[in-house]
């Protein structure tokens, strides 16, 4: 990287924040061959992956180099940074200089008596979903949790009863349109949604299911069946444009079927 720096003009060019959206790209690229390596289990996936970890280092490379040109810091430093943290994280298994191991309590324990809020350090642009997550991650991690997934679960079922409660107080006509009788009606059917989306996450973690995965693949569950529908109405000759939603679900259910007998 110090050799592209110095011999080839793009690479010169390029700064912490010209390098921001290739950063972004190569982790969701990377996102994106985990997945594959982890469904098809296959050579080719595997090296998909390997390639791509490898373009994700390189942003790593890139910066560095970066930063000890300004005399930020080095490669070296990015790397001690690192192995201090991950011995921080484990002080059961790499005890401090000259005394004993200590009794884990958990990173989140311990990071929390260094935060002053439960959303310190977390990107503004991280997804919703994994926010959620990180934040109930939080605090579970200093003893604000349920002792079990039937907290969670009562929870869900408590805010879609308030959910439904919202939704009968705006006529079924404006809803069908998604329009609402006023702003107000709106934002408190959005909040109460998001209360909703925030105790279905909290069930997923409490069950050690990330809600962010869990939604990738039913998206890709509901992509790949409702292909299946328009690729069967195709071959009967059946619009899904004005087939209309009685018809369609029953192709939906016929191709339900169909792969749970195969």
């Amino acid at each position: 990287m110090r050799d592209l720096r110095a011999r080839c003009d793009w690479d010169r060019a390029q700064t912490h924040e010209s390098l921001r959206p290739y950063l972004i790209e190569e982790a969701y690229e990377v996102d994106e061959a985990i997945q594959h390596a982890v469904r098809d289990g296959t050579p080719a996936a595997d090296a998909t992956l390997r390639d791509e970890l490898g373009d994700l280092l390189l942003q790593v490379l890139f910066h560095s180099v970066v930063a000890e040109e300004r005399g930020a810091f080095a490669l070296h430093d990015v790397a001690h940074a690192l192995v201090t943290k991950m011995r921080a994280r484990h002080p059961h298994l790499y005890p401090p200089a000259g005394g004993a191991p200590v009794e884990s309590k958990g990173w989140e324990a311990l990071k929390a008596k260094k935060r002053k809020s439960i959303d310190e350090g977390l990107p503004e642009a991280l997804p919703s979903l994994h926010k959620a997550h990180r934040l109930q991650d939080r605090a579970a991690g200093v003893g604000f949790d349920w002792p079990d997934a039937q907290g969670p679960a009562d929870k869900i079922a408590e805010e879609l009863a308030e959910v439904r409660e919202e939704l009968a107080k705006a006529p079924p006509a404006q809803l069908a349109h998604g329009l609402l009788v006023s702003d107000h009606r709106h934002a408190a059917l959005e909040a109460e949604l998001g209360d909703l989306l925030f105790s279905v996450v909290n069930l997923c973690r409490k069950v050690g299911v990330h809600a962010s995965i869990a939604l990738d693949k039913a998206n890709a569950k509901f992509a790949d069946r409702f292909g299946a529908v328009e690729k069967l109405a195709a071959q009967r000759g059946i619009d899904v444009n004005t087939a209309g939603l009685e018809q369609l679900d029953e192709l939906w259910d016929e191709i339900k079927r169909e792969r749970r007998e195969s």
